[in-house]
């Protein structure tokens, strides 16, 4: 724990209050403490901020080649940068993510271990292949091998060149059913209209991209308390490896058109209800890139409060992690300007990260 007691002075999110914070046992506590040492004075105080969808061991500043122990600690070392204290990865190529954490002096690391696909029903080499007849059991395994997630890939590309549902919708309940009864919680890749049905209809707990989502989805989603987590950034991305896999030219348009629509359905999505968690998808673009996506949802009309909460608090409280409280284990982030507005926020002053400052 650290030798003294830390003072941070600024605004505390969400609630806005001016007022001092201290540190101290690796707690944080609104009590003033003799002799606390100031280390930010006048400052944007909050909950560390959470990537809610990011590959570790995918797209690492670790120089090419490096053993994937070390990609993954080099991406969190660049999420930490950002700010980012608690990283959820719905599912890797490896489960070397769920083997870091802050004894490391790294972010909070909620794994769904391996992706679980369809028999050819994604990139080839990156996900554990499971016949129908197994994704239950082997959704459990991973959840239990990492951080109480799985995670299944609920569309891919077709022989014919076009994205469409890969499984079962008796197996995705399965598997949902499967993983709850052992305490976890299932994520799903879903794209297409007929995925983000087949994951509703399963009651998966989040959503990942949901490109195609419609208006008639946004009902049930709330009601059902599924997360949506849209993964904005990746726009180009997607639309280049499109070209890259050489899709038909309507195939291209289809995905153009949804991804065009997409800012419209996350703010209605947002309006119906729909808890939505900011997540960059670090994997497909570089890690520390978190409120580059909160900014995205701001572009799309979410209240700062709102797209800012979906990369701190609210996604905090979704991952049962505590935000700035009496008492609470002292994770927090300080900027210089107000993350609630883009561009505003400048790097972090501070990280405090299980009671230590880190960086």
């Amino acid at each position: 724990m650290p030798v003294r007691p830390l003072r941070l002075h600024g605004v505390v999110l969400p609630r806005g209050e001016r007022r001092d914070l201290f540190v101290d046992g690796g707690r944080l506590s609104f009590t003033p403490i003799d002799g606390a040492e100031t280390i930010v004075e006048d400052g944007w105080l909050l909950p560390g901020l959470v990537d809610a969808h990011a590959h570790l061991a995918l797209a690492s500043p670790a120089p090419e080649g490096s053993p994937v122990a070390v990609a993954v600690r080099a991406s969190a070392k660049a999420q930490l940068d950002s700010g980012v204290l608690a990283i959820r990865e719905p599912g890797g190529p490896t489960r070397h993510s769920s083997e870091i954490g802050p004894d490391d002096g790294l972010p909070r690391v909620f794994s769904g271990g391996r992706f679980l696909a369809a028999p050819g029903g994604y990139f080839p080499g990156l996900a554990r292949e499971v016949e129908p007849g197994g994704l239950a059991a082997a959704a459990v395994e991973e959840s239990r091998a990492s951080g109480h997630w799985a995670k299944v890939v609920g569309d891919f590309i077709d022989g014919s060149g076009v994205f469409s549902p890969t499984l079962e919708p008796g197996a995705l309940r399965a598997a949902v059913e499967a993983v709850h009864a052992v305490g976890g919680r299932l994520a799903i890749h879903a794209m297409t209209a007929g995925a983000i049905e087949m994951a509703i209809e399963a009651g998966v707990d989040s959503i990942e991209h949901a490109t195609e989502l419609a208006p008639e989805h946004l009902p049930a989603i709330a009601r059902k308390g599924i997360a949506l987590v849209p993964t904005m950034l990746i726009r180009e991305p997607i639309l280049d490896t499109a070209r890259g896999m050489g899709l038909p030219d309507g195939e291209q348009r289809r995905w153009e058109e949804a991804l065009d629509r997409q800012p419209e359905m996350v703010r209605r999505a947002s309006a119906a209800g729909v808890l939505i968690l900011a997540g960059t998808d670090a994997g497909m673009v570089a890690h520390g890139l978190i409120l580059d996506e909160v900014a995205r949802l701001m572009e799309a009309g979410l209240a700062g409060e709102i797209a800012l909460g979906g990369a701190s608090w609210t996604a905090r409280r979704f991952l049962g992690l505590p935000g700035i409280e009496e008492g609470a284990p002292a994770d927090l982030v300080a900027f210089g300007g107000d993350p609630r507005l883009p561009g505003r926020a400048g790097p972090p002053l501070v990280r405090i990260l299980d009671g230590y400052v880190v960086g």
